[in-house]
């Protein structure tokens, strides 16, 4: 939590950005595991109403109204029943005000505030005709919540959720503040604990879940708790691949893809390892690309370059490289407009990170990764998974995750289709099915003439370093 001026200056940079109307920013209710007394912990607020709120009580509605010029703290204070099972709670009227908010009521008095409020044409308006801004949102509660208020039923909400708000929200969340990349850069030394962890502990005969689960414990211990589900396999060809009962195998690779949270903001890295501790030299080959291609993002990623084609440059250079390998061929420009590279980075280069590791993900990426100028490609198998392709700003944070995977059924797939054969080796190829995939992924802060990682403590990558931290730690 920061200082109230901060809440404060936010709510009305928020209400001037969105000009009229009532803003409604839900808070997050508990959320029952298997029965209603056993909740999924810690708690987790909803980003924006943390944003602009900063409270992580459960059962909260902050209400800004534009015309009128007040803010609203909506929740029911906590009686001596939960006291006991839970401790004190300070009360709605002491939470808001330590965010400057003046004026509170319990939950009834908010129904009571919406109950005339009627939809008309996906627009909503209150008994006074007045705009009501709502988030799109995520939880079926609260979609329950605002088909009671609002009458918009939940197949409804998505379409209903006020377009001004979600571009406000993400013109302001999207530009992380001096305080915020600071606790993003916390996060980030917790982050290299964490792989660091997973580094020393990888051996053979050691499983995968064990290596995961002390990975949490790190997250645990020393931040909230993870900012994502850890993934931790030997299948790095598998995006997400939670860890399994698998023990480590002597000449595989591990791929660690993990991150924490820390006072409400994120960490997001990708670490390959060998799992003997030094790489083949068929391993070193491809790991040595997406080394390069990692790097490369630092020297073309700037104010005013569109991420996309930072994505695309990244693209072209892992093409020629595996080219020289002979897993590719032809016209580089050719192969990667054919989408050839999709064979082996069937992703977008990376995504936004602050609140949320995949930030504000959840408003829309349209709004999130793009803008009027760059628009998503859905059409091509990979570009379609490019979640950041707009023009940088200093003070953006996002993740540089080049990766390649060798995809035994993609492999299959595409040579029976004869997918973009003229630009890719099948027979190679086949001979790469039981490879794996690499991916390294840091997490960069857009500065004002370039950009640079974030965290004081580079995690080991490069691959002499990698082994010699392995071996010697």
């Amino acid at each position: 939590m920061f200082d109230k001026e901060t809440y404060i200056r936010r709510r009305a940079e928020l209400k001037r950005l969105v000009g009229k109307g009532l803003i409604i920013l839900f808070g997050n209710n508990e959320s029952p595991a298997n029965y209603p007394a056993n909740g999924y912990a810690p708690f987790r607020q909803d980003s924006s109403f943390l944003y602009y709120f900063g409270q992580h009580r459960d059962g909260l509605v902050g209400v800004i109204d534009i015309d009128n010029d007040e803010e609203w703290l909506f929740g029911d204070d906590i009686d001596v029943e939960d006291i006991v099972w839970m401790g004190y709670t300070p009360s709605v009227a002491d939470l808001a005000a330590e965010v400057g908010v003046k004026k509170t009521a319990p939950m009834a008095q908010f129904r009571l505030l919406c109950c005339n409020d009627i939809a008309t044409n996906g627009t909503i308006h209150s008994a006074t005709d007045r705009t009501i801004h709502f988030l799109p949102p995520y939880r079926h509660d609260t979609k329950i919540q605002i088909m009671d208020l609002l009458g918009i039923h939940p197949s409804k909400q998505k379409e209903a959720a006020s377009i001004d708000l979600i571009k406000a929200v993400v013109k302001m969340r999207a530009t992380k503040e001096p305080q915020e990349i600071e606790a993003i850069e916390k996060a980030c030394d917790v982050g290299y604990a964490m792989h660091t962890t997973a580094q020393l502990l990888i051996k053979p005969g050691v499983t995968e879940r064990f290596v995961g689960g002390q990975v949490d414990g790190i997250a645990r211990s020393l931040a909230q708790g993870v900012s994502f589900a850890t993934i931790f396999s030997q299948h790095g060809e598998i995006m997400h691949g939670n860890p399994s009962d698998a023990k480590l195998e002597a000449g595989r690779l591990a791929l660690c893809d993990a991150g924490c949270e820390l006072n409400d903001y994120c960490s997001d890295n990708t670490r390959t390892m060998p799992v003997n501790g030094k790489f083949t030299q068929r391993q070193l080959e491809i790991y040595s690309i997406v080394e390069a291609c990692h790097d490369y993002v630092l020297e073309v990623a700037k104010p005013g370059v569109k991420y996309q084609d930072v994505h695309f440059a990244v693209c072209r250079l892992m093409t020629e490289r595996l080219k020289e390998m002979g897993l590719m061929k032809g016209d580089t420009e050719e192969a990667v407009r054919a989408g050839a590279h999709a064979m082996f980075l069937p992703h977008g280069l990376g995504h936004m990170m602050g609140m949320d590791v995949h930030d504000m993900e959840g408003l829309g990426q349209i709004y999130v990764g793009f803008d009027e100028e760059t628009r998503p490609n859905l059409e091509q198998f990979g570009t379609n998974c490019l979640r950041m392709g707009r023009k940088l700003e200093p003070g953006f944070v996002v993740t540089d995750e080049p990766g390649i995977y060798f995809i035994p059924h993609l492999i299959d797939l595409w040579r029976k289709e004869g997918h973009c054969k003229e630009f890719l080796n099948f027979d190679l190829l086949d001979t790469y099915k039981d490879f794996g995939g690499i991916r390294i992924e840091d997490d960069l802060l857009i500065t004002e003439s370039g950009c640079r990682f974030l965290g004081s403590k580079r995690i080991p990558y490069h691959p002499q370093e990698l082994e010699e931290f392995m071996k010697n730690n």
